[in-house]
C-alpha cells in the first residue's frame, strides 16, 4: 500500500536536484511530461539543468482527454527550441475520446515541432476506460499516424500480445514508432522489434528487482533503443521516491552501458541518433 502521510506525498514532489557531471555527453530525453503540474514552479530551470547535463533535446508526451495536456506539450515545444511535442491520448482516457478529440488533435499533429502520434497503447493493469475501447482508439491512432506520416509512441502495460496483434494487423511497422517505458520481458522486445518499433527504456533499468528488464536492454540492437525519464514518474535509483526530470537521462544511459557492456559515450551517441531518426529532429 501506497503512503500517503504529507511527508511522503512532499518528498514525491521534491526534486531529485542532480549535481552536473563532469564530463558531459549529448543524450535526448525521448519521453517526458514536462507539463505536468509538478513542474510547475520551475519549469524554466528543469529545463535548463537538462541542458546543463548535457540533454539537448526532450520530448513532451502531451496524453489526457480533455486536451490541456497536448496543448500544453505544443505550447512549451513552441517556447523552448530544444523541446518537441508528441500528442494523443493515453489508454486511461480511451473512453473519453471523441470524434472532437480527433478533430482536435489533427491540426496539433500538423505543428513543425509535434513529432509524433502518443502516447496511445493499451494498459490492462489498471483498465480506467475498458479494453475493448483502448483496443479501437489505438487502430484508429494508427491510422492516424499513417495519414500524417509520423511515428507512434506506444504505451503497453500487461497487455503485450492484445498489442503485437494489433501493431501486426495494422501494419503498423510501416508507420514505425517505439514502445516506450518497455516493461515485458526479452521476448517481447524480440517482438515488437520484429514488428518495425524500437524500444525506449526508463529508469526502472536501475531499479534493484528489474533483472528481467535488463535482460530486455541486452535483448535490444543498440541502434533500435532509445532512453527517456517519463519525467516526472520513476526516478531512477538512487533517486526513487522523489521527482524525476529529464537531466537523470543520463543514469539510464549508464545502466544501459553498465548492462551491454558498452563505453557511455556510444551508448549516448547512438541513442542520440536513434532519437533524431526516429522523431526527424534537427
Amino acid at each position: 500500500m501506497a503512503d500517503t502521510t504529507a511527508d511522503a506525498v512532499e518528498a514525491k514532489l521534491r526534486p531529485a536536484d542532480p549535481k552536473p557531471p563532469a564530463i558531459l555527453v549529448p543524450l535526448v530525453d525521448s519521453h517526458c511530461h514536462l507539463g505536468d503540474p509538478t513542474f510547475e514552479a520551475d519549469r524554466d530551470l528543469v529545463i535548463a539543468r537538462a541542458c546543463a547535463h548535457g540533454v539537448k533535446r526532450m520530448v513532451t508526451i502531451g496524453a489526457g482527454a480533455p486536451l490541456a495536456s497536448n496543448e500544453a506539450a505544443v505550447a512549451l515545444a513552441e517556447a523552448h527550441a530544444d523541446v518537441f511535442a508528441a500528442v494523443a491520448v493515453h489508454p486511461h482516457d480511451a473512453k473519453e475520446i471523441t470524434e472532437e478529440t480527433y478533430d482536435a488533435l489533427r491540426p496539433m499533429w500538423a505543428h513543425a515541432k509535434v513529432v509524433a502520434v502518443g502516447e496511445t497503447g493499451l494498459d490492462y493493469y489498471y483498465r480506467h476506460s475498458p479494453p475493448e475501447t483502448q483496443r479501437a482508439h489505438l487502430r484508429r491512432f494508427i491510422h492516424e499516424a499513417r495519414r500524417t506520416d509520423l511515428p507512434l509512441v506506444i504505451h503497453c502495460r500487461d497487455a503485450f500480445p492484445d498489442l503485437l496483434a494489433i501493431l501486426s494487423e495494422e501494419d503498423a511497422g510501416a508507420v514505425g514508432g517505439v514502445i516506450h517505458c518497455f516493461s515485458g520481458t526479452p521476448a517481447d522486445a524480440v517482438a515488437c522489434l520484429a514488428l518495425g518499433f524500437s524500444v525506449s527504456f526508463s529508469g526502472i533499468v536501475t531499479f534493484k528487482n528489474a533483472a528481467a528488464l535488463r535482460d530486455a536492454v541486452r535483448a535490444t540492437p543498440l541502434d533500435r533503443l532509445l532512453i527517456e525519464t517519463d519525467a516526472p514518474y520513476l526516478a531512477p535509483a538512487p533517486h526513487r521516491s522523489r521527482r524525476n526530470e529529464p537531466a537523470l537521462v543520463r543514469q539510464v544511459a549508464e545502466q544501459v552501458a553498465r548492462v551491454t557492456g558498452r563505453d557511455l559515450a556510444e551508448v549516448a551517441h547512438t541513442t542520440t541518433l536513434n532519437a533524431e531518426r526516429l522523431f526527424h529532429l534537427p
